[in-house]
């Protein structure tokens, strides 16, 4: 079932559809040049700034198998993009502009541990990571946890840019980089509320190392997902955890447990837990269906701003696959762990979410302090002033019947 983005209950922004209209124009007339999607093209690019560096920063802190993944998931990546995705002009040069970053940053870190080897290896207290599939309630667990001021969490600055600055250089540009995303996607702030400095998951890490999560998510690359899930993701969770080392060496906050989560962790558990052995877990539960409904909000959403059609049906697909992938792997690497874990269910974290916490607490041996219980409470009747409702109109709508 395709449908046209005019017609999708989610789609694309008026601002989203004139800037694509005059993309396209001005590149068939010849008035921009038109962002090239090849990997050698784009890599050169990405290169210009460290200019002769480059090459040395590629290998800073890293071993050759790592480098060669690196590579080859970049230009697997980049023939998706370009075969697969069906993008319009709006999302090519997004994409661009998100895989050029992308190399970018990697090359700019390793030229930072080629000058500070020390950063990529800080001690760090044993994290609280949050496990779960995507919108079954891992944002406001960790958002929960977070407040804690016992424990440190990952910026939104620090994660679309993380490579240490000076003078809230990254929140600057965060800002601008929420401005224009909340101008061309207006939805996309009720389905995950944003902003620079407030505690964000760490999926732009993982995909600073071309995890298939964040892409497939917003483009359809079906070649690509299905070869990087079947590919060993270590090579990705050991710059994973180099970047989280040297976020917490620059922000001073190594001895405090980071709390963490990604959707994609499920998927990745083993590997996750290779690093981070005396982690504790909070597994997020919630009805399946209900799960699913929502990712496809989600995805729909966004490949409605970057592509000309929007499979529904296809989607749909996807992320049921992607559920019982994550589903599947997960149970496995939890068969064989001993460390301390618990469950929080969604309907009754609604229901009553400070005993569900404290309880979390218990089970994990950690002390829930007056000063934490102040702060998550702020933190609730933050969430509550914000604009989820939006959201649940969306799903509303995507419920009705669609155009064929």
């Amino acid at each position: 079932m395709k449908v046209p983005p005019r017609e999708h209950p989610l789609a694309r922004a008026p601002l989203a559809e004139r800037a694509s209209a005059l993309l396209g124009n001005a590149w068939e007339k010849g008035r921009l040049p038109e962002p090239s999607l090849d990997p050698d093209m784009m890599w050169e690019i990405a290169a210009r700034p460290l200019g002769a560096a480059a090459e040395a920063a590629q290998h800073a802190g890293r071993g050759s198998e790592e480098v060669a993944d690196f590579r080859e998931r970049f230009e697997r990546l980049s023939a998706a993009v370009r075969e697969e995705a069906d993008l319009n002009p709006l999302g090519r040069a997004m994409a661009h502009g998100q895989l050029v970053r992308a190399v970018r940053n990697r090359l700019r870190l390793g030229a930072l541990w080629a000058k500070r080897p020390e950063m990529a290896r800080t001690p760090l207290a044993a994290p609280i990571i949050v496990i779960g599939h995507m919108r079954s309630g891992t944002t406001r667990i960790h958002k929960l946890l977070a407040a804690d001021p016992a424990h440190s969490h990952t910026r939104y600055c620090d994660a679309y840019h993380p490579v240490p600055s000076r003078f809230g250089m990254n929140r600057a540009k965060s800002a601008l980089d929420l401005a224009l995303l909340g101008a061309l996607n207006p939805w996309l702030q009720s389905i995950h509320p944003m902003a620079p400095a407030r505690a964000e998951e760490e999926l732009a890490w993982i995909s600073a190392a071309l995890h298939h999560s964040i892409y497939e998510s917003q483009w359809h690359i079906p070649g690509y997902s299905a070869w990087s899930e079947a590919r060993d993701p270590a090579s990705i969770y050991r710059e994973f955890a180099r970047m989280l080392r040297t976020d917490a060496a620059h922000r001073g906050n190594a001895g405090r447990p980071r709390v963490m989560k990604v959707p994609a962790f499920a998927e990745d558990l083993a590997t996750l837990l290779s690093q981070f052995p005396d982690a504790r877990l909070v597994i997020a539960q919630r009805d399946r269906e209900a799960v699913l409904k929502s990712a496809i909000s989600l995805a729909a959403n966004q490949m409605a701003i970057q592509s000309d059609s929007c499979d529904l049906a296809r989607i749909e697909a996807v992320w049921r696959h992607k559920i019982e992938l994550r589903e599947a792997r997960m149970a496995e690497a939890l068969r064989d762990w001993d460390g301390p874990v618990t469950r929080l269910d969604f309907d009754a974290l609604n229901a009553d979410w400070q005993a569900e916490i404290a309880r979390t607490y218990a089970e994990l041996g950690l002390y829930l302090t007056t000063q934490a219980l102040a702060a998550m409470r702020a933190e609730m009747a933050s969430s509550e002033r914000g604009t989820h409702h939006a959201h649940s109109d969306q799903l509303a709508r995507f419920a009705e019947p669609q155009a064929s």
